[in-house]
C-alpha cells in the first residue's frame, strides 16, 4: 500500500526537485520528514536515467536501527517491493554500532561515528565510477561542527560530478548564523519551513495540551539558591565593572567571554570569574535536582491513568535513577530507563520494550532527545529540562505523532518558581490550549485555579442535594483527576462517547463526572 502523502510534503519535494535535487527541510517532529526523504529518493530514480544509491547519515545507533526499519517497510509497500524480504535486506546496508556492511549495498544508513572517516571517500569512489548519489542528513543541524564535518571532504571535489549528486537535510530544529551557512554550502539552502502551528492547523500531528507545573523549593534548598544567588550577584557586580560590555551580551556569550576572563593573567579577576561560574553550576544543579520535581513526577504518573504510555525527561541520570526505583515500586516491571550510563544494548532493550507495550513508562535523558519515534506515546513529562529551544522541540515531538490509539498528547512542564528558570515552555505551539498548574509537594496535590473554581461549586451543589458520602468521595477522586486534564472541556458528544467506551467502572465514573461538571457550568 502507497501512502498518500500530504499537501506540504509534495510541495517541499516539488521545490527539492526544482533545486536541482539539493537543499534541507525543517519541519515539526512527527509530520512526516522520513517519508519525505523516500519518496524524494524514489522519484528522483524514476526521474534518472541509472541507479540511484542512497547513503544516509543519522546521529545514533538507535536512529539507525529506526531508519532501517521505516525504509524496509517503505520498500515493501512501493510497487517495486514484492521482492521476498532477504533481498529487500540486502538491497540496505547498515554501518555503526557494530554493523559493518558492504558500503555498495544501494541504500547505506551510517551513524555518524562511522559516517566521520569512510563516506565522503565512498561518495567520492561511486561519483567516479559513474553512480548517482542522493545524500540524506536527518538532524543534520548536528553535522555543522567539529569531527562531524568530515562527512562533506568530498564537498570542494564534485563539481565534475555535480549531475549525479544530490542532497536533503532534515531537521526539527536547523542551526543559524554560521552553522546555517555552513550546512547550506554543502547540502543546499533550505527549500521549505513545515513548523508545529501548520503542523497543528492542518492536523497532521496529533492534537496536544501543555501544561505548565509551578513548583516551589523546600525550606533548606530555596535559603541555598537565595545564598548562591546572593553571592553571584556581588561577583557579576565585580565582573561588571571590569568588564561592562557583559551587560550587552546573551547567556552563551557572556559565559564564552567569563570563560576567557577565568584564564586571564590578572589572577584577581580570574578568580572572581572562576568562582561565579562555579557558584552558577551549583545553583542550576540545585534548581534541577529540587526534591519537588520526583514528588510531582510520581504523583502525575498516579493520576494519568494505567492506560497511557508516559515518556519522562529528566536533565540528570542520578535524578532518572531515584524516580526509577519510586515508581517502580509503584509499577513493578512497567518502567524503563535509557540514558547514557545504560550502555547502548539495555537502551535498545528498554525502547524495544516501550514500543512493544511490555512497560508503559520510560524515564529518559539526553540521548533520547533526537528522532526516536514512539507514536503512540501520549504523555510527555518534562521533569527537569534544558532551556534550548531546539530540545524542548524535540521532548514535544516524541508525543505528538499521529497514532489511531490516542487522541490527544498531554505535555508537562515542571519549573520552580522562586527561581530565573522559564516559566513557559515554548512560547508558540500553534495556537493549542495552555494550562497553569500549581504542585504543592507537602500535601501531593495539584490546583488548577479555573478548573478548581467550577470543581469547588459542583461539589457544593453535590451537598446541597444530600449525595451519600460514599458516591461525593468517588466524586472528589474524579475532580482530582480532571484537575490535571482538560477532559472537562470536550465536546459534550465526546464525553457521551468515553463513557460508552469505558470498560472499567472507575474510568466510567470518571467521564460522567467530567459531563457532570460541564452540565453545571452550562446550566
Amino acid at each position: 500500500m502507497i501512502r498518500e502523502l500530504y499537501g506540504w510534503q509534495e510541495e517541499c519535494l516539488t521545490r527539492w526537485f526544482a533545486n536541482s535535487g539539493r537543499g534541507m527541510v525543517q519541519a515539526a517532529t512527527g509530520s512526516g520528514k522520513t517519508l519525505v526523504a523516500f519518496t524524494a529518493a524514489q522519484r528522483l530514480e524514476k526521474r534518472l536515467s541509472q541507479n540511484l544509491h542512497v547513503k544516509i547519515v543519522v546521529p545514533t545507533s538507535a536512529l539507525m536501527r529506526q531508519w532501517h526499519r521505516d525504509l524496509t517497510e517503505f520498500l515493501s509497500d512501493s510497487p517495486k517491493g514484492n521482492a521476498p524480504a532477504s533481498n529487500l535486506h540486502k538491497e540496505i546496508g547498515l554501518r555503526g554500532g557494530g554493523f559493518k556492511a558492504s558500503p555498495d549495498c544501494k541504500y547505506m544508513i551510517y551513524v555518524i561515528n562511522s559516517a566521520r572517516y569512510e563516506l565522503a571517500r565512498q561518495i567520492l569512489t561511486e561519483l567516479k565510477r559513474g553512480e548517482a548519489i542522493l545524500l540524506i542528513a536527518d538532524e543534520c543541524h548536528r553535522y555543522a561542527s567539529g569531527q562531524n564535518q568530515l562527512i562533506f571532504e568530498f564537498s570542494p571535489y564534485i563539481a565534475p560530478y555535480k549531475d549525479r549528486f544530490f542532497s536533503l537535510g532534515l531537521s526539527a530544529t536547523l542551526p543559524s548564523g554560521a552553522s546555517r551557512r555552513y550546512l547550506a554550502s554543502v547540502l543546499g539552502q533550505k527549500i521549505y519551513n513545515y513548523g508545529i502551528t501548520e503542523a497543528s492547523k492542518q492536523h497532521n500531528i496529533c492534537p496536544f495540551d501543555i501544561y505548565h507545573v509551578s513548583l516551589s523549593f523546600q525550606a533548606p534548598e530555596k535559603e541555598m539558591y537565595e545564598d548562591l544567588s546572593d553571592r553571584m550577584i556581588s561577583l557579576y557586580r565585580k565582573l561588571l565593572y571590569a568588564y561592562p560590555s557583559l551587560s550587552a551580551l546573551g547567556q552563551k556569550e557572556r559565559y564564552e567571554l567569563l570563560r576567557s576572563i577565568a584564564g586571564e593573567k590578572n589572577r584577581k579577576i580570574a578568580e572572581t570569574a572562576s568562582l561565579y561560574m562555579n557558584l552558577s553550576y551549583k545553583r542550576k544543579s540545585l534548581v534541577a535536582l529540587a526534591s519537588a520535581r520526583t514528588a510531582c513526577t510520581a504523583d502525575l504518573v498516579k493520576r494519568l491513568g494505567q492506560q497511557e504510555k508516559i515518556l519522562i525527561f529528566s536533565e540528570r541520570t542520578c535524578q532518572a535513577n531515584e524516580l526509577y526505583q519510586l515508581l517502580q515500586t509503584y509499577y513493578p516491571e512497567k518502567v524503563g530507563r535509557y540514558h547514557s550510563k545504560m550502555g547502548d544494548q539495555a537502551n535498545k532493550n528498554a525502547l524495544d520494550r516501550f514500543r512493544t507495550g511490555d512497560i508503559r513508562i520510560l524515564i529518559a535523558c539526553k540521548a533520547i532527545d533526537e528522532g526516536i519515534d514512539v507514536p503512540d506515546a501520549s504523555v510527555g513529562i518534562i521533569m527537569s529540562g534544558t532551556s534550548t529551544h531546539r530540545q524542548r522541540i524535540q521532548r514535544l515531538g516524541r508525543i505528538i505523532r499521529k497514532n489511531d490509539a490516542k487522541n490527544k498528547a498531554l505535555l508537562y512542564y515542571l519549573h520552580i518558581r522562586e527561581t530565573s528558570e522559564d516559566p513557559c515552555f515554548l512560547p508558540n505551539t500553534g495556537g493549542r490550549c495552555l494550562f497553569e498548574l500549581a504542585y504543592d509537594s507537602d500535601s501531593g496535590t495539584f490546583t488548577n485555579p479555573i478548573f478548581d473554581n467550577k470543581a469547588s461549586l459542583l461539589l457544593k451543589e453535590m451537598q446541597r442535594v444530600n449525595i451519600s458520602p460514599k458516591i461525593l468521595s468517588e466524586i472528589t477522586r474524579c475532580l482530582q483527576i480532571g484537575c490535571i486534564k482538560s477532559d472537562w472541556l470536550l465536546e459534550p458528544d465526546m464525553l457521551k462517547e468515553q463513557i460508552q467506551k469505558a470498560r472499567y467502572t472507575s474510568d466510567r465514573n470518571y467521564w460522567i463526572c467530567m459531563k457532570k461538571l460541564q452540565d453545571f457550568e452550562n446550566s
